[in-house]
């Protein structure tokens, strides 16, 4: 109790501190693009779409230099201070910070010429039984909202007196209400901002549910065990098998116009040789038939010749067979006769 009393105490300080600050930060226009930026929606930093009013979103936020407050809601906003800086108070989880985070906050800071913008955000205990489980712990949700530009105070508690709170005006639900902001548009103190399209920490869940497989892939491959990522051995092998098909496939498409041509190559570079050798044989054919009847032609005659008499004069193997089958022909005529 003691310590709540000292954050307590600590922070109507602050609160005191901001109010008593007559040159508190005013802002300008948000700078612009660094040369290298590109808003295109095939950039390289991934931003926007082919949506225009997405590519509309991400035009920069003026500073409203006037006290002026809407009058177009179906709630009261009651007049702000003009003689100090102007507390705003904008509260949620703040759960994976993304830009559309950003943008809203830069409105709020930017909402009057004097502004002390402050932002409470709901502890794990609190978010896990009212709204549900966060991915980032409180002490990591409080630390990347830390390095907010647009942000002059974390308050991680209920907070003291405030001017406004402001959130987008769409009902926003929790276990025990329709609209946790309902009490405070019926005090007067809510101060709407706009909605960021085409970004939500919900779409960004569903972006790395679709693409699990690869977010642990690539932490694998950064030394990552799986035990600490809470996955099987099995799944493991599953991880390992998809980066080596990757792999393979990214290999074949890189290569591909090369291979494909060297393949060309070898087959012209066979079918010349093969064509070489076609005519070389050809032209050495007759050679070799000359050079061939130059050393064995005489034996080769002299066979052949010897051949021709045995035949001519019924003697040898043939003129042997051919008397046996005219002997056994007599011979038969000889028995038929009888």
């Amino acid at each position: 109790m003691s310590a709540q009393r000292d954050g307590d105490s600590s922070r109507k300080g602050s609160s005191a501190q901001a109010a008593s600050m007559p040159n508190s930060p005013k802002l300008t226009v948000s700078r612009p693009p660094s040369p290298g930026f590109s808003m295109d929606p095939g950039s390289p930093m991934g931003l926007g779409d082919c949506d225009p009013n997405i590519m509309d979103s991400f035009k920069p936020i003026e500073t409203n230099m006037s006290y002026d407050v809407p009058t177009d809601k179906p709630y009261i906003v009651n007049p702000p201070p003009q003689d100090r800086p102007v507390r705003l108070y904008c509260d949620g989880i703040y759960d994976l910070v993304h830009y559309g985070h950003m943008r809203a906050l830069e409105q709020a800071k930017k909402s009057f010429p004097n502004v002390y913008l402050l932002v409470g955000m709901c502890n794990d205990e609190d978010t896990h039984t009212r709204k549900g489980k966060t991915v980032l712990t409180e002490n990591e949700r409080y630390e990347s909202m830390r390095h907010c530009r647009w942000v002059d105070e974390i308050i991680t508690d209920a907070p003291w007196i405030i001017d406004y709170v402001c959130h987008d005006d769409l009902p926003y639900a929790s276990a025990e209400s329709d609209d946790v902001y309902a009490f405070v548009k019926a005090q007067g103190r809510f101060l709407p901002t706009q909605r960021t399209d085409g970004v939500s920490t919900s779409d960004l869940i569903t972006r790395i549910v679709r693409d699990y497989d690869k977010y642990l892939r690539r932490n694998l491959e950064r030394g990552m065990s799986p035990k600490d990522l809470n996955i099987s051995f099995l799944k493991e092998q599953e991880l390992n098998l998809q980066k080596h098909v990757s792999g393979i496939r990214e290999q074949i498409k890189k290569n591909f116009q090369g291979t494909r041509e060297d393949l060309v190559g070898e087959l012209e570079d066979l079918k010349a040789e093969l064509r070489h050798t076609k005519l070389f044989w050809e032209d050495r054919r007759q050679d070799f038939v000359r050079g061939f009847s130059s050393m064995f032609g005489s034996q080769v005659g002299k066979i052949f010749g010897r051949k021709r008499r045995e035949i001519a004069n019924g003697s040898g193997d043939y003129g042997t067979s051919k008397r046996v089958r005219q002997d056994e022909s007599t011979s038969s005529v000889n028995s038929g006769s009888e």
